[in-house]
């Protein structure tokens, strides 16, 4: 997630990084120096963008920012601070509270397939299993150590430190259990009320339904709700829960003893990651073009389904996606249309767009 602070122009800019994550730091004190640090560059070469890396770790980092910021504008100074967030719930929870007027967003998905294509050779099967974290890439060729790395760097490190600082938790074990059945049933439709059967001293629908939002937030799952034309029938569906990134299910997977080659020799099994890796790729996408949530739907009614429903300014795209050897049917897409006959059906994989070309293309 980046939100920019952006004032005057120059012909000529330097620039300042620096990161919020290292130990030691003691709040406004060092966001001021770096701040100075920032106003120096800028006083020799015009104007300077300054990067403040993980700022949603400093305490009362919204005020300094502010007031720092306003100083600035006041005074004619060309900083421009790009401020960087993992913890999307609370960066923004903080500008919109304290910056309102002075900040643009720009939210960044997970890499995606041509990405990790272009930097790791990847290729498309190894993408569906492995997903999208750069960082994890050069241990995909021994697996149980790539997935402690997901497990531990991606998994645990987000959770403990971003979403369990988002708001207040209750239960930090319920919120693990129900991000590990999100992982499991990624692709598929479960109510709150299936998800309690699941869990042990799983509390309300309600705090199932606000940890679920959390975890959106951290951008690691989240539920898609039904498509129906109308929001407020939209808000009350069961969501069809979704990863952000299929390399939270392939770490699962090989902690259970499924491999990359055993999952990808299991129609089934496979079928369900690479619908999931369609979902992540439909998010990413709209992540690029949008500063607000994605809209991104399913659709069931009578036991027929689409696998993705996609507004597009005037447009209605209907994804169905297909990864087994037979020409799935398309009777859904067929049901959908019904009433919206101006709706666009897509089938991605077997018998519709071939896969590699549909990921490959913007």
């Amino acid at each position: 997630m980046i939100y920019a602070l952006v004032a005057l122009t120059s012909d000529s800019v330097a620039q300042h990084s620096v990161s919020a994550d290292s130990p030691g730091l003691q709040g406004s004190s060092w966001l001021a120096a770096q701040w100075e640090t920032a106003r120096a560059l800028a006083a020799q070469a015009g104007s300077c963008i300054l990067v403040l890396d993980e700022v949603q770790k400093l305490p009362g980092w919204t005020e300094e920012v502010k007031r720092l910021w306003d100083e600035d504008t006041a005074a004619g100074r060309d900083v421009r601070a790009v401020v960087l967030g993992s913890a999307l719930l609370l960066v923004a929870r903080g500008l919109t509270e304290s910056m309102a007027g002075r900040f643009e967003t720009t939210r960044l998905g997970h890499w995606r397939y041509t990405e990790m294509r272009e930097a790791f050779d990847f290729t498309l099967e190894q993408y569906i299993f492995f997903g999208g974290y750069p960082g994890a890439a050069p241990l995909v060729h021994d697996e149980m150590r790539w997935a402690a790395y997901i497990r531990d760097a991606l998994i645990e490190t987000p959770i403990s430190k971003d979403v369990l600082l988002t708001a207040p938790v209750q239960k930090p074990a319920l919120l693990r259990r129900l991000f590990d059945l999100a992982c499991r049933y990624s692709g598929q439709v479960l109510s709150c009320q299936k998800l309690m059967g699941q869990l042990a001293d799983a509390g309300n629908t309600t705090t199932l339904a606000h940890y679920l939002e959390l975890l959106e937030g951290a951008g690691m799952v989240c539920g898609l709700q039904k498509y129906s034309g109308k929001a407020l029938r939209q808000r009350a569906s069961s969501p069809k829960l979704q990863v952000y990134n299929t390399a939270l299910m392939g770490a699962l997977a090989v902690a259970e003893g499924w491999g990359f080659a055993q999952l990808r020799a299991t129609p089934d099994q496979w079928g369900r990651l690479v619908e999931s890796a369609v979902g992540a790729e439909l998010l990413a996408r709209r992540l690029t073009h949008s500063s607000t949530q994605p809209a991104l739907y399913d659709w069931r009614e009578a036991g027929r389904e689409v696998d993705y429903v996609l507004p597009d300014g005037k447009e209605l795209f209907a994804l169905g996606v297909k990864s087994g050897r037979q020409h799935g049917n398309v009777s859904g897409l067929d049901a959908f249309r019904v009433g919206r006959s101006k709706a666009r059906p897509m089938v991605l994989g077997t018998g519709g767009l071939d896969l590699h070309h549909w990921f490959a293309t913007p």
